[in-house]
């Protein structure tokens, strides 16, 4: 089964509550965008946004330019079906973020929680980090959650890679600046205990 089957599967015999990682409001993704003091009219990016929730949170905090990419296509109509008609404020996109070709210089906000670390091939993660380098602008914000070394090694079915601090700032590159970062326990809908790494950097000019 490729990557992309995979997440469709998911999505497809799953409901949005029901997946591992989700979370009624994504709270300290929440509070780490608030953090970076960019105004509501900044370019946000939801990389893996698939069903999540943090969209819904970011509309109704006033934020204008919003962007969700999910591999899986299942996974965006479901999205728009429970944002109804504020759906039409955001662009949705269906891709592979490691070969997906996103507009340069273009996103001042670059959130991920829970993609990063599903790519356990080092040529996967080069790609990534090249797009997030290419489409974030000077000085943008990536606020990334990964698991942490405490976590389980596997996810929904497929390996992970676990993160300490300096590796997951070593993966995305020593030049970006670490504004702050916070380990905490998410426990899935099954009951599974998983630590994440939040960790908000920032591209320099």
């Amino acid at each position: 089964m490729t990557f992309k089957a995979h997440w469709e599967n998911v999505y497809s015999t799953q409901v949005p509550e029901e997946v591992g990682w989700y979370a009624p409001h994504l709270r300290t993704s929440l509070a780490l965008i608030n953090g970076t003091g960019v105004s509501k009219e900044a370019r946000i990016i939801d990389v893996g946004g698939g069903a999540s929730t943090l969209v819904d949170d970011l509309l109704d905090a006033g934020f204008a330019h919003l962007t969700i990419l999910d591999l899986a296509k299942v996974a965006l109509p479901q999205v728009r079906s429970r944002l109804a008609e504020r759906a039409a404020k955001v662009q949705w996109i269906e891709g592979d973020i490691t070969n997906i070709d996103l507009p340069p210089g273009y996103y001042d906000v670059w959130h991920d929680r829970a993609v990063f670390h599903f790519l356990i091939e080092g040529e996967s993660r080069k790609r990534y980090v090249n797009q997030m380098r290419r489409a974030l602008k000077g000085r943008g914000h990536i606020i990334i959650a990964t698991f942490a070394p405490e976590a389980p090694p596997k996810c929904s079915g497929l390996d992970v890679m676990r993160y300490s601090l300096e590796q997951l700032h070593k993966e995305l590159g020593k030049d970006f600046i670490l504004h702050e970062h916070k380990k905490e326990l998410h426990v899935t809908p099954g009951g599974v205990k998983q630590m994440y790494l939040y960790c908000r950097f920032q591209k320099p000019a």
